[in-house]
């Protein structure tokens, strides 16, 4: 069987090809100002944003929507997803789209390290881009998704914070709802996709098993969430694990499995723009925003 190394080129090589076909004719919209390759960090290849906001709403400050992208932890950057985030934007959102350090170049905790680095950078840029800081909102897909479930416990629940301290203090920033697209949740059963992100040392290894575990870590104050899914998706029974500990606490969410037998959705669909399935569920989870504001 091939290294982790080669699975991750390979797996680059296919995901690359697929989004660049999803994608190919597409331009910025005529409506969106974009304000591209802002450094959050000191790593000038990986450590970037992007920020899109609608033309019409020049001056006025916006509800943000923070972008986490998919890719299996070793592939992914906000060039593959400026089309998906700028689609956002179009729904009178602020939308901030980074890219963040890949494995297995770069182990646990980086995209949190990352992630937690861009909320800092947000609350810092927010009188420069027009933010709304009471209206701060997030969207993830895919392991982008499992990174944002980790996140927001790393921001709601105390003690999933201080495990967290020895490598980050979290952002002093609230997540008014979170888009959970087509994720995993948990890391029971982790299969071999996950080995390339989690620690090589036998005992980090253990502890960010832990750590990555969202399920175990919600607590009441998690953020409301719009769980969607496909019903040809691979990971189509992931938040089967999801929604029983956010009705144990409380949480408000929404599941919604999109596609028919007929016409069969599949993993991350709603990132092809050009698709009305793609519209319909962006819109559905933008509303679901709105209606937390």
């Amino acid at each position: 069987m091939p290294d982790v190394n080669e699975r991750s080129r390979i797996f680059r090589e296919m995901c690359l090809k697929a989004d660049t076909d999803r994608d190919k004719g597409l331009t910025t919209p005529e409506d969106i100002e974009r304000f591209d390759d802002n450094p959050y960090g000191s790593d000038e290849k990986w450590q970037i944003l992007d920020v899109y906001r609608p033309k019409s709403a020049k001056g006025e400050k916006l509800p943000v929507i923070v972008s986490i992208h998919g890719g299996g932890w070793v592939y992914g950057s906000k060039e593959i997803y400026q089309f998906y985030c700028m689609n956002l934007a179009q729904r009178g959102f602020a939308v901030v789209n980074f890219t963040y350090r890949l494995a297995p170049e770069k182990r646990f905790p980086a995209s949190l390290e990352d992630t937690n680095t861009v909320f800092a950078w947000i609350k810092d840029s927010a009188e420069n881009y027009g933010f709304d800081l009471d209206d701060v909102f997030a969207v993830g897909d895919s392991a982008g998704a499992f990174c944002l479930s980790v996140y927001a416990c790393i921001l709601t629940n105390p003690a999933l914070a201080a495990d967290f301290k020895k490598y980050f203090e979290p952002a002093d920033v609230e997540l008014k709802g979170v888009g959970l697209n087509c994720g995993l949740y948990t890391t029971a059963g982790a299969d071999e996709s996950l080995d390339a992100y989690l620690p090589e040392d036998p005992h980090e290894h253990a502890e960010a098993i832990r750590m990555l575990d969202a399920v175990t870590h919600i607590t009441p104050a998690f953020p409301p969430a719009y769980i969607l899914t496909a019903n040809a998706d691979f990971l189509v029974d992931a938040p089967a694990v999801l929604t029983p500990a956010l009705e144990k606490n409380g949480v408000k969410y929404e599941l919604k499995v999109y596609g028919t037998k007929e016409s069969p959705l599949f993993h991350v669909f709603h990132c092809d723009i050009k698709t009305e399935a793609a519209r319909h569920a962006n819109d559905d989870e933008c509303s679901f925003f709105r209606g937390l504001m």
